[in-house]
Protein backbone atom coordinates (compact mmCIF):
# COMPACT_ATOMS: atom_id res chain seq x y z
CA UNK A 1 0.00 0.00 0.00
CA UNK A 2 1.48 3.55 -1.16
CA UNK A 3 1.97 5.87 1.80
CA UNK A 4 -0.71 8.56 -0.12
CA UNK A 5 -3.58 5.76 0.65
CA UNK A 6 -2.01 4.66 4.28
CA UNK A 7 -2.52 8.91 5.20
CA UNK A 8 -6.28 8.83 3.09
CA UNK A 9 -7.44 5.72 5.24
CA UNK A 10 -5.71 7.62 8.47
CA UNK A 11 -7.90 10.33 8.12
CA UNK A 12 -10.61 9.31 7.33
CA UNK A 13 -10.26 6.39 10.51
CA UNK A 14 -9.73 9.84 12.48
CA UNK A 15 -12.89 11.26 11.32
CA UNK A 16 -14.59 8.24 12.70
CA UNK A 17 -13.01 8.22 15.97
CA UNK A 18 -13.46 11.83 16.60
CA UNK A 19 -17.54 11.22 15.52
CA UNK A 20 -17.25 8.15 18.04
CA UNK A 21 -15.87 11.18 20.36
CA UNK A 22 -18.99 13.50 20.17
CA UNK A 23 -21.19 11.12 21.40
CA UNK A 24 -18.98 9.99 24.35
CA UNK A 25 -18.24 6.03 22.48
CA UNK A 26 -14.73 5.98 21.42
CA UNK A 27 -12.24 3.74 23.36
CA UNK A 28 -9.61 5.48 25.60
CA UNK A 29 -6.28 3.88 23.50
CA UNK A 30 -4.23 5.44 25.69
CA UNK A 31 -2.27 7.37 23.00
CA UNK A 32 -0.19 11.06 24.08
CA UNK A 33 -2.03 14.37 23.10
CA UNK A 34 0.09 15.94 20.36
CA UNK A 35 1.27 19.33 21.11
CA UNK A 36 1.83 22.53 19.16
CA UNK A 37 4.56 22.37 16.74
CA UNK A 38 5.26 18.48 16.80
CA UNK A 39 6.18 16.69 13.40
CA UNK A 40 3.09 16.01 12.03
CA UNK A 41 2.93 13.90 8.16
CA UNK A 42 5.27 16.18 5.14
CA UNK A 43 6.72 18.21 7.72
CA UNK A 44 3.60 19.95 8.84
CA UNK A 45 2.61 20.96 12.49
CA UNK A 46 -0.58 20.51 14.46
CA UNK A 47 -3.13 22.79 13.96
CA UNK A 48 -5.57 23.65 16.68
CA UNK A 49 -9.26 24.60 16.12
CA UNK A 50 -11.63 25.18 18.83
CA UNK A 51 -15.47 25.25 18.69
CA UNK A 52 -17.52 26.59 21.89
CA UNK A 53 -19.95 24.00 22.70
CA UNK A 54 -22.80 25.26 25.13
CA UNK A 55 -25.94 24.06 26.60
CA UNK A 56 -28.48 23.84 23.98
CA UNK A 57 -26.69 24.68 21.22
CA UNK A 58 -27.85 23.23 17.83
CA UNK A 59 -25.87 19.91 16.84
CA UNK A 60 -25.99 20.27 13.10
CA UNK A 61 -24.32 23.65 13.54
CA UNK A 62 -21.30 21.95 14.75
CA UNK A 63 -21.26 18.93 13.26
CA UNK A 64 -21.29 19.87 10.05
CA UNK A 65 -17.83 21.41 10.03
CA UNK A 66 -16.51 19.48 12.39
CA UNK A 67 -16.76 16.53 9.93
CA UNK A 68 -14.88 18.45 7.14
CA UNK A 69 -11.95 19.46 9.92
CA UNK A 70 -11.26 15.82 11.29
CA UNK A 71 -11.07 14.44 7.90
CA UNK A 72 -7.88 17.12 7.27
CA UNK A 73 -4.21 16.05 8.41
CA UNK A 74 -2.46 17.39 11.52
CA UNK A 75 -5.72 18.79 12.48
CA UNK A 76 -6.88 18.88 16.32
CA UNK A 77 -10.09 19.52 17.03
CA UNK A 78 -10.93 20.82 20.89
CA UNK A 79 -14.50 21.35 22.04
CA UNK A 80 -14.80 23.55 24.76
CA UNK A 81 -16.70 24.72 27.40
CA UNK A 82 -16.73 26.09 31.06
CA UNK A 83 -16.00 22.56 32.25
CA UNK A 84 -15.72 18.92 30.37
CA UNK A 85 -19.44 18.09 32.06
CA UNK A 86 -22.11 16.48 29.39
CA UNK A 87 -23.79 19.08 27.51
CA UNK A 88 -26.95 18.26 25.89
CA UNK A 89 -28.00 20.36 22.73
CA UNK A 90 -31.52 21.80 21.57
CA UNK A 91 -32.28 19.12 19.69
CA UNK A 92 -31.93 16.15 22.48
CA UNK A 93 -28.15 14.94 22.01
CA UNK A 94 -25.23 14.90 24.30
CA UNK A 95 -21.66 15.23 23.74
CA UNK A 96 -18.75 15.40 25.97
CA UNK A 97 -16.29 18.81 25.89
CA UNK A 98 -12.95 17.82 25.30
CA UNK A 99 -11.11 20.85 26.92
CA UNK A 100 -12.18 23.85 29.39
CA UNK A 101 -11.41 27.39 29.09
CA UNK A 102 -8.38 27.13 30.79
CA UNK A 103 -7.07 23.81 28.91
CA UNK A 104 -7.80 25.15 25.22
CA UNK A 105 -4.86 26.15 23.32
CA UNK A 106 -3.67 29.68 23.09
CA UNK A 107 -2.35 29.30 19.69
CA UNK A 108 -5.64 28.64 17.30
CA UNK A 109 -5.92 28.33 13.60
CA UNK A 110 -9.81 28.34 13.87
CA UNK A 111 -11.76 29.93 16.26
CA UNK A 112 -15.74 28.73 15.76
CA UNK A 113 -19.01 29.21 17.39
CA UNK A 114 -22.44 27.56 16.84
CA UNK A 115 -25.95 29.08 17.05
CA UNK A 116 -29.32 27.52 18.47
CA UNK A 117 -32.12 29.41 20.17
CA UNK A 118 -32.31 29.96 23.78
CA UNK A 119 -28.91 28.42 24.34
CA UNK A 120 -27.35 31.31 22.66
CA UNK A 121 -29.45 33.99 23.91
CA UNK A 122 -27.72 32.40 27.44
CA UNK A 123 -24.14 32.80 25.94
CA UNK A 124 -24.88 35.94 24.70
CA UNK A 125 -25.29 37.19 28.01
CA UNK A 126 -22.41 35.30 29.90
CA UNK A 127 -19.40 37.63 30.29
CA UNK A 128 -17.47 34.56 30.70
CA UNK A 129 -17.83 32.95 27.44
CA UNK A 130 -17.79 36.40 26.26
CA UNK A 131 -14.15 37.20 27.78
CA UNK A 132 -13.06 33.81 26.23
CA UNK A 133 -13.61 34.51 22.94
CA UNK A 134 -12.46 38.01 22.87
CA UNK A 135 -9.26 36.38 24.54
CA UNK A 136 -8.57 33.79 21.97
CA UNK A 137 -9.39 35.41 18.82
CA UNK A 138 -6.74 37.87 19.36
CA UNK A 139 -4.24 35.06 18.27
CA UNK A 140 -6.36 32.64 15.46
CA UNK A 141 -5.95 32.69 12.65
CA UNK A 142 -9.99 32.59 11.23
CA UNK A 143 -12.51 33.63 14.15
CA UNK A 144 -15.43 31.94 12.83
CA UNK A 145 -19.43 30.86 13.14
CA UNK A 146 -22.15 29.01 11.63
CA UNK A 147 -25.91 30.00 12.48
CA UNK A 148 -26.71 32.36 15.25
CA UNK A 149 -22.68 31.37 16.54
CA UNK A 150 -22.50 35.03 14.92
CA UNK A 151 -24.44 36.50 17.18
CA UNK A 152 -22.37 35.38 20.46
CA UNK A 153 -18.81 37.24 18.30
CA UNK A 154 -21.19 39.81 18.21
CA UNK A 155 -21.81 40.11 21.53
CA UNK A 156 -17.81 39.93 21.96
CA UNK A 157 -17.30 42.74 20.09
CA UNK A 158 -15.59 40.52 17.04
CA UNK A 159 -17.88 42.00 14.22
CA UNK A 160 -17.63 45.34 14.37
CA UNK A 161 -16.62 46.64 11.65
CA UNK A 162 -16.70 43.46 9.58
CA UNK A 163 -19.11 41.83 6.99
CA UNK A 164 -21.38 39.07 8.14
CA UNK A 165 -24.18 36.91 8.26
CA UNK A 166 -26.13 35.03 10.36
CA UNK A 167 -29.34 32.68 10.17
CA UNK A 168 -31.93 34.29 7.28
CA UNK A 169 -34.33 35.04 10.15
CA UNK A 170 -31.75 36.97 12.46
CA UNK A 171 -29.66 38.79 9.78
CA UNK A 172 -31.58 41.93 10.91
CA UNK A 173 -30.06 41.92 13.90
CA UNK A 174 -26.73 42.13 12.97
CA UNK A 175 -26.14 46.12 12.50
CA UNK A 176 -27.12 46.47 15.95
CA UNK A 177 -23.44 45.05 16.51
CA UNK A 178 -21.73 47.72 13.89
CA UNK A 179 -21.40 44.49 11.58
CA UNK A 180 -22.03 44.83 8.14
CA UNK A 181 -24.99 42.47 7.25
CA UNK A 182 -24.96 40.04 4.29
CA UNK A 183 -27.37 38.04 2.77
CA UNK A 184 -25.39 34.94 2.05
CA UNK A 185 -24.70 31.49 2.27
CA UNK A 186 -21.49 32.41 4.23
CA UNK A 187 -19.25 35.51 4.19
CA UNK A 188 -15.85 36.09 4.45
CA UNK A 189 -13.70 39.35 5.60
CA UNK A 190 -10.54 39.60 5.85
CA UNK A 191 -10.08 36.32 8.69
CA UNK A 192 -13.93 36.36 9.86
CA UNK A 193 -15.93 33.62 8.30
CA UNK A 194 -19.20 33.37 9.39
CA UNK A 195 -22.29 30.90 7.91
CA UNK A 196 -25.82 31.40 7.60
CA UNK A 197 -28.30 29.09 9.38
CA UNK A 198 -27.93 25.53 10.52
CA UNK A 199 -26.72 23.52 7.05
CA UNK A 200 -24.52 25.99 5.90
CA UNK A 201 -22.13 24.87 8.09
CA UNK A 202 -21.44 22.26 5.71
CA UNK A 203 -20.51 24.60 2.68
CA UNK A 204 -18.67 27.24 5.60
CA UNK A 205 -16.66 23.97 6.67
CA UNK A 206 -15.37 23.04 3.10
CA UNK A 207 -14.74 26.62 2.43
CA UNK A 208 -12.50 26.78 5.82
CA UNK A 209 -10.73 23.32 4.83
CA UNK A 210 -9.82 24.97 2.16
CA UNK A 211 -8.15 28.02 3.13
CA UNK A 212 -6.22 26.07 5.66
CA UNK A 213 -5.50 23.05 2.79
CA UNK A 214 -5.93 24.02 -0.31
CA UNK A 215 -9.19 23.32 -2.53
CA UNK A 216 -7.89 19.64 -3.18
CA UNK A 217 -8.15 19.09 0.59
CA UNK A 218 -11.29 20.26 0.69
CA UNK A 219 -12.87 18.59 -2.29
CA UNK A 220 -11.10 15.47 -0.64
CA UNK A 221 -13.81 15.87 2.68
CA UNK A 222 -16.47 16.91 0.33
CA UNK A 223 -16.23 13.42 -1.84
CA UNK A 224 -15.25 11.52 1.74
CA UNK A 225 -19.07 13.19 3.45
CA UNK A 226 -20.78 12.32 -0.01
CA UNK A 227 -22.00 16.07 0.27
CA UNK A 228 -24.56 16.47 -3.15
CA UNK A 229 -27.44 17.74 -2.13
CA UNK A 230 -30.64 17.41 -3.43
CA UNK A 231 -33.49 18.28 -1.55
CA UNK A 232 -36.67 17.03 -1.86
CA UNK A 233 -38.45 21.03 -1.34
CA UNK A 234 -36.85 24.15 -2.44
CA UNK A 235 -38.36 25.46 0.68
CA UNK A 236 -34.48 26.22 2.27
CA UNK A 237 -34.59 29.92 1.93
CA UNK A 238 -37.07 32.36 2.54
CA UNK A 239 -36.67 33.71 -1.49
CA UNK A 240 -37.87 30.17 -2.87
CA UNK A 241 -40.08 28.51 0.20
CA UNK A 242 -43.66 29.24 0.13
CA UNK A 243 -44.96 33.12 1.28
CA UNK A 244 -47.39 30.79 4.32
CA UNK A 245 -44.42 28.59 5.31
CA UNK A 246 -42.21 31.78 5.65
CA UNK A 247 -44.71 34.22 7.34
CA UNK A 248 -45.39 31.59 9.24
CA UNK A 249 -42.22 30.88 10.27
CA UNK A 250 -41.16 34.47 11.14
CA UNK A 251 -44.04 34.84 13.64
CA UNK A 252 -42.58 32.14 16.16
CA UNK A 253 -39.54 33.24 15.72
CA UNK A 254 -40.53 36.88 16.22
CA UNK A 255 -40.64 36.72 20.39
CA UNK A 256 -36.91 35.24 19.87
CA UNK A 257 -36.01 37.89 17.56
CA UNK A 258 -37.02 40.47 20.48
CA UNK A 259 -35.01 38.49 22.74
CA UNK A 260 -31.93 38.58 20.79
CA UNK A 261 -32.45 42.62 20.53
CA UNK A 262 -32.60 42.80 24.63
CA UNK A 263 -29.43 40.53 24.92
CA UNK A 264 -27.40 43.08 21.90
CA UNK A 265 -27.99 45.88 24.24
CA UNK A 266 -26.61 43.91 27.63
CA UNK A 267 -23.53 43.10 25.75
CA UNK A 268 -23.02 46.14 23.83
CA UNK A 269 -22.84 47.91 27.93
CA UNK A 270 -19.58 45.82 28.21
CA UNK A 271 -17.40 47.18 24.76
Amino acid sequence: MRRRQILDLAAVSAAVATLHSLTGCAPDDGAPEQTPGTPEGEGSSMQHIAMLVYPRFTALDLIGPQTAFSILENVQVHLVWKTLDPLTTDSGITLHPTATFETCPEALEVLFVPGGLDGTIAVMKDGEVLDFLAARAEAATYVTSVCTGSLVLGAAGLLRGYRATTHWGLREVLPLFEAERVDARYVEDRNRITGGGVTSGIDFGLRVAAKMRGEAAAQTAQLVMEYDPDPPFQAGSPDTAPAAVVEGLRGRMAPWVDEARLAVEQARARW
